[in-house]
């Protein structure tokens, strides 16, 4: 049904439901809002209306509430989170469109947790509950006053995904109800300019690097020097942190000189103009998905300062053009870009958190999709990796959008194209929040062609290898588990496939963090005997191919160096007790980068955890391991000593059968570990249940899946009854 428009109405709603027609309190109490908005906009941009005459009486706007004119969010965040510090700028510029439009603005915000500031402290406990928290806000906030759509000002960490997630969610509640489809479109912020180290700080790291090398420890000064070369992040500065305590301990450094350089390298991090941090962590990432999802207009995707007038307008005028039309809602635009959205983040290496969080988002859009429906689209077909990023080679994401907003390529439709050009199969044909296909929208080719970049390309036409992304891994005491395998470059994937290693158990982050900054750790497991001889005789034959015979009248001492210093070792760090309902699910950020830090320790050692990982993580890092200890999976029944299998070319992890081992012979493991490891597993179970009271009751994960179903709340899962693949189509 079509409702008549007002005399002066440029479009309505076409749907007979009018929550504010029949209310008179709304359209007593939400006028004063819009024009207080209004004006705001106005005064902020020194006057500037592009409609003409001001014209937003209260009159007038009651009369767009009776007759139903688009009544359109701006949804933006918390000014406490760095990539939120400008909103007020894109705020104004969209109200005014909107209005000019014929719409009806409002404005509401959301908290934003920023996982740099909540990285190894308990905030980070509630890091992922707030991205099904944001969800429940925006559709409470959309639904108590009626909004139709939204204008997005993401930002970075949960946030994106959240507010995505719960519009499409909406989407199908409303459709459910005979109401009006929830469209929306999102406006990224803009890249955060990362920091650069003083040069008389610069100086004094040499310094400190040389210092190290004289007194023989010339792995620390190393890894000073590696550290330097990044661009200055907040997740640069934990790299420093982890060399710098180190460098304490073996007194070439004061605790005062620490604090004082952590000082001088915080102070420097951030341009004030805040963003989205440059490398390629859970913000970005989630900038590529939501473009991938074809939410994103191409003028506001990739930008290095706040959206101009300008690219506003163009933004909300392809919105308008799209809300009469079904197809483009958002849980219809997230239905049909599933399959681009998981090959533009498999090509660009983007961050393990989208594994759940895009899983997540399409269990809200109402579909039965798992990380094993993920997992099949990416093996539908080869993806390769044409994604060339470098936070020490002049290759972040602020050196990317700087060459999408100077004209020379155009970010996820250049992926697109090259995706296409190397012959894997895209769905050109899904609409996208421009009202285009992809298909019309690459078919002006200017400035598409990856090759439009001379220097420090970025996006390639050229894959790097053939292979890249995030593999899901199985085991023979786990489900799945997730590994960020573009974050393991060939030479040191090399180092870990088909080895055998030594499990070190941790009970939680905070234990592992404290051995993991010992520098006598490696000496401490040789003093404390914890590996058998015979285990480690056969895993240097098994990992190095080092003949028995020249290892049989080596002493448990002598073997042991050799084997750290030949790098026959291999160790896999296991911490435990992180999953969803045992601790919310923390990134593991902190001990991958203590071991990211430690040259040693690195070409040794592999994490594994129930826990996330940061976007920025790289290395040998295993994650979203189910079932979590929590809920008796097999990581809250491992022990040190214990053997596994790396397989990752296989995307295998397995548990081995230890007697068998001293023979040589790689057999798995045929127990079954809950029952002979029973008592073990129910004293960490209780210290588990006893430790989870750290978190906040009314904050815990309880209640939801678990990782490889996106850890939604059950209710929403248990809605989510429309079946996937609706077709054979991957």
């Amino acid at each position: 049904m079509i409702r008549k428009r007002g005399s002066d109405m440029k479009i309505t709603i076409q749907n007979k439901v009018n929550s504010y027609q029949g209310n008179v309190q709304g359209k007593a109490n939400e006028p004063i809002t819009v024009a207080g908005l209004l004006d705001r906009a106005r005064r902020g941009l020194d006057g500037y209306y592009g409609g003409g005459e001001p014209d937003w009486t209260l009159e007038h706007i009651y009369d767009r509430l009776e007759h139903n004119a688009p009544r359109i969010a701006i949804i933006g965040g918390s000014s406490d989170h760095p990539a939120h510090i400008l909103d007020h700028e894109t705020v104004y510029k969209a109200a005014l469109k909107i209005w000019q439009e014929g719409g009806v603005p409002f404005y509401f915000s959301t908290p934003v947790l920023c996982d740099g500031t909540a990285q190894n402290n308990i905030g980070m406990s509630y890091s992922l509950q707030s991205r099904n928290a944001i969800a429940e806000i925006v559709v409470n906030q959309m639904e108590a006053h009626s909004y139709h759509g939204a204008f997005v000002i993401q930002g970075c960490d949960k946030q994106p995904l959240g507010i995505l997630s719960g519009l499409a969610h909406l989407d199908r509640v409303r459709r459910y109800r005979g109401e009006h489809h929830v469209f929306a479109t999102f406006s990224p912020s803009h890249v955060l300019m990362g920091g650069t180290i003083p040069d008389d700080l610069k100086r004094e790291l040499a310094e400190l690097a040389s210092q190290a090398d004289t007194a023989g420890f010339d792995d620390i000064g190393a890894d000073i020097r590696e550290a330097v070369s990044y661009i200055l992040q907040c997740s640069s500065n934990t790299s420093f942190q982890g060399v710098f305590q180190r460098a304490v301990e073996r007194g070439l450094m004061t605790e005062e000189q620490h604090l004082d350089f952590e000082k001088r390298l915080a102070v420097n991090t951030c341009d004030s103009a805040g963003g989205i941090c440059a490398f390629h962590g859970t913000g970005n990432s989630s900038r590529d998905i939501t473009a991938g999802f074809g939410i994103v207009s191409p003028v506001l995707e990739l930008l290095i300062e706040p959206p101009t007038q300008v690219q506003v307008d163009k933004a909300i005028e392809q919105l308008f053009s799209i809300i009469q039309r079904p197809e483009c809602s958002v849980s219809e635009l997230v239905r049909a870009n599933i399959g681009n959205t998981i090959k533009l983040h498999s090509a660009g290496g983007g961050s393990t958190n989208l594994m759940m969080h895009i899983v997540g988002a399409m269990i809200y859009a109402g579909y039965d999709f798992r990380l094993s429906d993920l997992e099949a689209i990416v093996n539908s077909h080869p993806i390769p990796d044409l994604f060339d990023y470098s936070l020490t080679e002049g290759r972040d994401i602020y050196t990317l959008a700087q060459q999408c907003c100077s004209g020379q390529i155009r970010g996820m439709e250049t992926l697109i194209y090259e995706l296409s050009r190397n012959g894997v199969p895209m769905d050109l044909d899904a609409p996208t929040v421009t009202g285009q296909t992809w298909r019309q929208r690459l078919s002006d080719t200017t400035n598409l062609s990856a090759d439009g970049v001379k220097e420090n390309r970025i996006i390639l036409s050229t894959p790097r290898r053939s292979f890249s992304g995030v593999d899901v891994l199985s085991s023979n005491f786990f489900n799945n588990a997730v590994v960020k395998i573009s974050g393991m470059p060939t030479k040191q994937l090399d180092l870990f496939d088909q080895r055998i290693a030594f499990v070190l158990y941790y009970e939680n982050e905070e234990e592992a963090n404290h051995h993991l900054l010992d520098v006598n750790l490696l000496d401490g497991l040789k003093m404390s005997r914890l590996f058998r001889l015979e285990h480690m005789r056969q895993m240097a034959y098994h990992n190095a191919a080092v003949p028995l015979d020249q290892l049989k009248d080596m002493d448990y001492d002598e073997l042991f160096d050799h084997m750290i210093q030949q790098e026959w070792l291999r160790l896999a760090v296991i911490i435990s007790g992180q999953g969803p309902e045992a601790f919310g699910m923390p990134e593991m950020m902190t001990p991958m980068q203590h071991i990211n830090a430690d040259r040693k320790l690195r070409r040794l050692t592999t994490l594994i955890s129930d826990g996330r990982y940061s976007g920025v993580t790289f290395g040998a890092a295993v994650g979203h391991v189910t079932p979590e200890a929590y809920h008796e999976g097999g990581l809250l029944y491992m022990q040190e000593g214990d053997l596994l299998h790396l397989q990752f070319r296989s995307k295998r992890i397995d548990l081995l059968d230890s007697e068998a081992f001293i023979t040589g012979e790689v057999a798995l493991f045929q127990g079954e570990l809950h029952v002979q490891r029973k008592e073990l597993g129910m004293a960490r179970l209780e210290r588990l249940r006893h430790r989870q009271r750290m978190v906040a009751a009314s904050n815990r994960l309880r209640d939801c899946t678990d990782a490889s179903r996106g850890v939604v709340p059950m209710g929403v899962a248990l809605d989510a009854d429309m079946k996937w693949p609706p077709s054979s189509k991957l």
